[in-house]
């Protein structure tokens, strides 16, 4: 018996040192500054928000973020971007160590994407005045479709409308005045950013249904994919204890699907 103690004691202690050092190499490739340098935009909350009554920042890049840099031991630092697209190119220049992002094909080609961590619906928004009413009249020949300088919506838009023009913005900020000075006839993006559009703006309208979806994923460098097995195991334990949840609620995220 005592025997098989001390053999018993020897695993469990072989293990511990096994999970440290697994730790220790995780922690060197995903923060090799030794730091987590989190990349981040204003105005979704997919990635961050403030409160306005608090002036709190939430969003899930920013705290999945800290969340990830404080299971690392390391200190966090929030890198601050225009647009999801300056995010990205920071990454590709070794500015930025994680951030959330939607994974595309075109994208996975320079970062490497965990699995999916949530999935949000595309739309699009008119102001208060527009005759738009529905997602079919967005079909009409001529309008002007607004979106996102560099993003994913750029890039499907002319080949899901035709013969509609692309208003390409600098940010969501911009986005908002093109529709209300009446430069566009309708802003397409994903819903939980265009919900913060909408606050700002008495009388929008985010129109019924979507065009299409977004899966977001982890995001971190491709000299970074050494951790990849760590950021999976990360994304599955977040959506397992419901933190996902709980931080995209806290963030006001809506217009999400589902969460795999």
């Amino acid at each position: 018996m005592r025997s098989w103690i001390v053999v018993m004691a020897a695993a469990v202690t072989l293990a511990a040192t096994a999970f440290g050092a697994f730790a220790e190499d995780a922690k060197a490739i995903l923060a090799p500054k030794g730091k987590l340098r989190v990349g981040v935009y204003l105005g979704s909350p997919t990635s961050r928000v403030v409160d306005p009554k608090t002036g709190e920042s939430h969003g899930l890049s920013f705290e999945l973020g800290k969340e990830l840099a404080k299971r690392l031991d390391v200190p966090f630092e929030q890198v601050n971007y225009q647009r999801i697209s300056d995010v990205l190119e920071g990454m590709k220049a070794s500015d930025v160590d994680f951030t959330i992002s939607n994974s595309t094909p075109a994208r996975a080609e320079f970062v490497t994407f965990s699995q999916t961590l949530l999935t949000i619906e595309l739309g699009y928004l008119v102001a208060a005045n527009s005759p738009i009413t529905a997602i079919a009249d967005v079909q009409k020949s001529g309008l002007r479709i607004g979106v996102t300088k560099n993003s994913t919506s750029q890039g499907t838009i002319p080949k899901l409308l035709p013969n509609a023009a692309v208003v390409p913005a600098e940010n969501y900020k911009r986005g908002i005045e093109m529709l209300e000075h009446g430069e566009i006839d309708t802003y397409a993006t994903n819903k939980p950013t265009l919900f913060e559009m909408s606050d700002q703006m008495p009388g929008s309208r985010i129109l019924e249904g979507r065009w299409g979806e977004e899966h977001l994923a982890v995001a971190i460098p491709k000299d970074h994919a050494g951790g990849l097995d760590t950021i999976k195991s990360f994304v599955e334990d977040v959506q397992k204890s419901g933190l996902v949840e709980r931080l995209a609620a806290q963030a006001g995220l809506r217009g999400a699907v589902k969460a795999q």
